[in-house]
């Protein structure tokens, strides 16, 4: 709201809804992490499961990998990047500067 750009967020709570509706085209139109989102989720479910079911602590070392968390930083930063440059090319100055609270 500040600036009038998206942040990098920014259509992740409709992705995930269009991807429950199975509409993954929507779905990744308005963020293309959503699906990513809702498939680790259910990925984590069926290991943790697992992990009470063995006892047993299963990928604990890509969990707690700083390699893994900056190459998923900087992913997100170029997609971010990547969005913005298409926001400012479908929008003007004036549309920008209208949605932030300074307009």
């Amino acid at each position: 709201m500040a600036t009038g750009f998206p942040c990098p967020s920014c259509g992740i709570t409709k992705s995930l809804v269009y991807t429950y509706k199975g509409s993954f085209e929507k779905a990744i139109g308005f963020h293309a992490y959503g699906p990513l989102v809702i498939a680790f989720c259910l990925f984590i479910i069926v290991l943790f499961s697992v992990e009470l079911k063995t006892k047993k602590s299963y990928f604990k070392t890509y969990f707690y990998n700083k390699k893994i968390a900056y190459f998923l930083a900087i992913t997100l930063m170029i997609y971010h990047t990547v969005r913005l440059v298409y926001f400012v090319k479908d929008h003007s100055w004036n549309e920008i500067k209208k949605e932030s609270i300074w307009e």
